[in-house]
């Protein structure tokens, strides 16, 4: 081809080559993806098929033949599929390692919003998380409710200082709650 063109397009012809190519790229997967979803259709029509399962099919054929095209392109671009699939694979790891790290923290900020909304305890209340069944566990009188955490005042035993308790929110969703309403007066909520 470079016989055929002047001498100031030489330096153009490798970009110019690798952005023909890229155009050739798609217009083949668009006209695969319409072929494949006029097979679909014809498909879902002469077996009855679902609308759901049509519509889900057809994303998902496009949604692999986007993804083709896409690594086909990145090829010709000169990018080698073992550098995409080690920055993915990457990318993932550390995803699934920062999402395990946080699914506490976000559980029971979750879970205080719940708490917060259902209100199935208020400040000053006595409350008793119970270990299984009916036997005894942590009890006291809740201080206090924040995103993580709830405070609980023990009630003293022997004569000895009350501690205080602070008990993950998640907890009160996964153990047995028993409950003793406060005699102290406590402000309802706007919605009452």
């Amino acid at each position: 081809m470079r016989p055929f063109l002047p001498d100031w397009a030489h330096p153009w012809v490798e970009a110019i080559s690798i952005a023909l190519q890229i155009v050739l790229i798609i217009l083949f997967a668009m006209l695969l993806r319409s072929l494949l979803h006029r097979f679909i259709n014809r498909l879902s029509v002469e077996k009855n098929l679902p609308l759901d399962f049509t519509v889900g099919s057809k994303r998902l054929v496009t949604l692999l033949l986007s993804g083709a095209a896409l690594l086909w392109i990145l090829d010709r671009m000169g990018v080698s599929a073992g550098v995409i699939w080690a920055g993915f694979t990457g990318f993932v790891t550390v995803g699934a390692i920062a999402f395990f790290a946080a699914w506490s923290v976000l559980s029971n900020i979750f879970c205080s919003v719940l708490i917060f909304t259902t209100r199935p305890f208020g400040l000053h209340d006595h409350i008793e998380l119970l270990e299984g069944g009916d036997k005894p566990g942590l009890a006291g009188e809740v201080l206090d409710i924040n995103l993580v955490y709830t405070t609980l005042k023990e009630d003293p035993v022997d004569g000895k200082e009350p501690t205080h308790l602070r008990i993950p929110n998640s907890l009160f969703f996964q153990r047995t709650t028993r409950l003793r309403k406060s005699q102290l007066p406590v402000l309802g909520s706007l919605l009452d």
